[in-house]
């Protein structure tokens, strides 16, 4: 059996889900327990997306939604 890494999956977060900075953090509450990994944090900040290095999920802004206090 050969191990490859499932296609990523997205999570669409509104700036309500970001911390003060525009981070977001995974594995999110919503994930499994078995797919636990370290916590890292994702800043959406600057490009309205970013990739979680563990499993390669994507957390992305919704659309219309700015963090960071920039409008």
């Amino acid at each position: 059996m050969s191990t490859t890494q499932a296609s990523a999956a997205t999570v669409e977060v509104t700036a309500k889900d970001c911390q003060h900075n525009g981070t977001v953090f995974c594995p999110n509450p919503k994930m499994a327990l078995w797919s636990n990994h370290p916590r890292v944090f994702i800043d959406l900040s600057h490009n309205g997306q970013g990739q979680c290095p563990y499993c390669g999920t994507v957390y992305k802004l919704k659309a219309g939604e700015v963090v960071g206090g920039h409008h």
